[in-house]
């Protein structure tokens, strides 16, 4: 018996399948689907839309600015602006102070809320268990409610001005989130890793260093990206416990760019267009395992 196509080799064979599919099969392109892609659209302009408007006034001058349309290209694209954010700001100094702040918190937070996680997600007992509970109850509390304990505690430790005080105060700030988020995603971790290494002679130290901090991977790059960006771009709590020049971050020293008798807001423009880069790098080097850890995160909260 031969095949369909005449071929004894598709004897038994199922048929392939048609190259042209029958009518019908493909019109799954709907008017709710039409309506969703232009909402989408349309959203993705709004958000599109403020980055368009920095960008724009970076490179106008004042006089374009003020007496231009404000959607208007640039006549000229004016690269004057953004060396006069690096003079003005001091470039240099407040993205040095902004980068130290930013990768020393995350790193020790990566490290602490990965051990404390461990042990909550590992160890049933109440003192693990009221532990977790203790971290959770920090993320219902705002920020803002404890300024004043937080500037006593400086205050009195002497940690007010000083590199080391700000990174306390962002590691104090961001390990109820971080337990949080490390936790959820511990538990989807298997026991039985852990188990195999310990039959194979691994220590305590190496088991988790070795097996299971690679396995959290999207919780620390969740982690990771949401405190750089939040470290990164804050100014209530750096303004509460720096007021040196040499300390300064950079949304401290863009500040000076705005005053009641004036604003330099193409210089502005361009500040904010340079300090927005290295987020934007993180988030896009990071963004696979960013997706990952948030949906794991929103499932097992």
């Amino acid at each position: 018996m031969r095949g369909s196509n005449g071929n004894a080799f598709f004897k038994g064979k199922k048929p392939l399948p048609a190259e042209n599919p029958a009518p019908g099969a493909a019109e799954k392109y709907t008017l709710g689907t039409g309506m969703i892609q232009v909402l989408m659209t349309l959203a993705a302009l709004l958000f599109a839309a403020p980055v368009f408007i920095i960008l724009n006034y970076s490179f106008k001058t004042v006089r374009e600015l003020y007496l231009s349309n404000p959607l208007a290209l640039p006549e000229s694209f004016q690269l004057g602006n953004y060396i006069s954010a690096f003079k003005k700001l001091d470039l240099l100094t407040t993205f040095t102070n902004t980068f130290i702040y930013t990768a020393v918190t995350v790193v020790v937070l990566v490290m602490l809320c990965g051990a404390s996680s461990w042990a909550i997600a590992r160890c049933k007992n109440r003192f693990f268990k009221f532990s977790y509970i203790y971290f959770l109850l920090g993320i219902f509390i705002p920020h803002q409610a404890l300024f004043l304990q937080i500037y006593m505690i400086g205050f009195r430790t002497g940690l007010i001005n000083t590199r080391l005080g700000v990174i306390l105060m962002y590691i104090a700030t961001g390990m109820s989130f971080g337990v949080f988020l490390m936790t959820s995603f511990m538990t989807t971790v298997p026991v039985e890793l852990e188990e195999a290494a310990k039959i194979d002679g691994c220590s305590v130290y190496r088991t988790y260093f070795f097996i299971v901090l690679p396995l959290l991977k999207p919780a620390i790059a969740t982690l990771t990206i949401l405190q750089a960006f939040q470290i990164w771009n804050d100014y209530l709590m750096a303004s509460l416990f720096i007021s040196s020049q040499e300390l300064r971050t950079l949304t401290l020293a863009m500040q000076m760019l705005f005053s009641q008798q004036s604003s330099d807001y193409t210089t502005a423009m361009a500040a904010i267009i340079i300090s927005v880069l290295p987020v934007a790098i993180l988030f896009i080097s990071m963004q696979k395992y960013f997706v990952k850890g948030m949906t794991v995160g929103a499932l097992k909260g």
